[in-house]
């Protein structure tokens, strides 16, 4: 198990086991456990908040979705907006490859990358209050899906696509993540998306739907980098885990409206 708590404490900041010693092969196979860590935080994040929404009888939702999008930030520690800033002012820079990828290692954030940050807040946090709107179970389902399919999708991203640096961190996950590792994934994925359709068969479409659509906007989003920059890089994962994670509330958001 220590490949689980390697990815827990990377992708987190929660840490069981303190990892001190992180080889390279244990840190490429900790890629396999990337939906159950998004599982370890959909709990953390449906467990608050809904004992929140309970306590206060629901009268706070715009409280509500700006809270638990907070929580993200701090059981996170925004290592994924951090892909996402440096996505944006990368990818639209209108430079060549090379200078793309020198602007996302670079620290800076740019005009891009706030936009970026800004567009992508205001939409979770509206989300994630109409969905506090509805009901605890409709919420606490949705925010316990989203982890779970978006650290999926980064395993889609590392899996099939290219590794455009020569050397970093993400290299690692990239030489040690094959196709039996995606579907070892992926089978994960299933069974912990499994819990809220036997509370309810109504969640079943909506975890579909949020599953189909994240899948068909990361693929499009990773041949879209591989076009610019020639790969993906970690930025491109992290970015790529928050554009899921926001599709799959709106796609949560939209089957209970309709």
């Amino acid at each position: 198990m220590n490949p689980f708590f390697i990815g827990l404490q990377f992708l987190t900041r929660i840490s069981i086991f303190r990892q001190t010693v992180w080889t390279e092969k244990d840190f490429g196979e900790s890629v396999k456990f990337f939906p159950a860590v998004g599982a370890v935080l959909g709990i953390c994040y449906a467990g608050i908040c809904g004992i929140f929404i309970f306590a206060t009888a629901g009268s706070f939702p715009i409280f509500t979705g700006a809270f638990a999008f907070a929580l993200t930030l701090i059981l996170t520690g925004g290592i994924h907006f951090d892909g996402l800033s440096d996505s944006a002012d990368g990818l639209f820079s209108g430079r060549d490859r090379e200078k793309m990828l020198e602007i996302m290692k670079d620290s800076r954030v740019g005009a891009f990358g706030v936009a970026a940050l800004i567009t992508f807040s205001a939409l979770e946090i509206s989300a994630l209050v109409e969905l506090s709107k509805i009901s605890i179970p409709d919420f606490c389902v949705a925010i316990y899906c989203t982890p779970i399919i978006g650290r999926f999708m980064m395993v889609c991203l590392i899996g099939f696509f290219p590794y455009a640096r020569p050397e970093g961190m993400g290299k690692a996950f990239a030489e040690h993540t094959d196709r039996r590792t995606i579907f070892f994934a992926f089978a994960e994925m299933i069974l912990l998306l499994l819990p809220p359709i036997f509370f309810s068969e109504e969640f079943l479409i909506r975890i579909l739907a949020a599953v189909f659509f994240s899948a068909l906007v990361t693929r499009q989003f990773g041949k879209f980098a591989t076009k610019k920059l020639g790969g993906v890089t970690g930025d491109i994962y992290g970015a790529g885990t928050m554009l899921s994670e926001l599709l799959t509330l709106t796609i949560f958001l939209i089957c209970t409206r309709f």
